[in-house]
């Protein structure tokens, strides 16, 4: 058994709870202040929940947020397919360039969202493509592509390779061997990696902003342009119920990816 010297433990749980505090403190100001009847979130005037309700009937949210969730769903739907057979194709076949192809493949996940967006928007020029929520659509689906790609990958190398072999010795066509056999073991790392793409695509303000045309504001959009005047109750009210999905998300996509490991196992 290994004793912990007791000033080291201290010490560790100290760090700990400064970490946390500098994390979490201003999401729970954030909070406390979307309960404020003041208009200017500066003066507190009592609890109220009308800048919850209010939200609900503010066309500017509900527009914004429904390109919002256009955008992520068929940025997700486009990227569960086109990342699932990028992951299975470099995992299962060799091809020449392949070591490229992988690295480039990834690229999305480090270069800056700046560079993306300005990218994509010289591109966009470039072809006299005009602007539009489906710009934003395509834009997205650059970066969401590599986060499924990056965790079907992970979920691909807990998999037995000679299952797909048994199902091709035993008559199945590859395109069968794939349907019955590797995809139904790959599904919890597709929806993981699908839930995953769809927070980062609705919360994304940098990539959408280039690539938005006129009138097809998404909700970090909106919220972005509102906030030049100061932030408001309405506006803490918003990024709570965001960081409250967001996390939700996050969470049941990180149950979703460890039960399927914890099965492949």
């Amino acid at each position: 058994m290994i004793l912990r010297h007791p000033l080291r433990v201290v010490w560790q749980g100290v760090f700990s709870l400064v970490m946390f505090v500098f994390m979490y403190l201003p999401i729970l100001v954030l909070a406390f202040y979307s309960f404020n009847q003041s208009p200017y979130s500066a003066n507190w005037q009592g609890f109220t929940w009308d800048w919850y309700g209010k939200l609900f009937t503010d066309e500017r949210i509900l527009s914004s947020l429904q390109n919002s969730l256009i955008v992520a769903g068929c940025a997700v739907a486009v990227s569960a397919v086109l990342g699932t057979l990028m992951a299975v194709g470099l995992a299962r076949y060799q091809f020449p360039g392949k070591i490229l192809y992988q690295g480039i493949s990834y690229l999305p996940l480090i270069i800056p969202d700046i560079a993306i967006a300005v990218a994509t928007l010289v591109f966009l020029a470039a072809f006299a493509i005009p602007l539009s929520l489906w710009t934003i659509v395509a834009a997205h689906v650059v970066f969401c592509v590599a986060y499924v790609g990056l965790v079907v990958s992970s979920r691909l190398t807990n998999l037995d390779p000679h299952l797909e072999e048994a199902a091709l010795d035993l008559g199945a066509t590859p395109v069968q061997a794939f349907i019955k056999v590797l995809l139904p073991q790959l599904m919890p790392g597709i929806i993981a990696g699908c839930l995953l793409a769809f927070v980062l695509s609705l919360d994304d303000f940098l990539i959408a902003s280039f690539t938005a045309g006129s009138g097809f504001n998404t909700l970090p959009m909106e919220i972005f342009s509102r906030i030049r005047t100061g932030v408001k109750p309405d506006i803490n009210a918003l990024s709570v119920i965001l960081i409250l999905g967001s996390a939700i998300v996050a969470f049941v996509a990180e149950l979703i990816r460890a039960s399927g490991q914890d099965k492949a196992s």
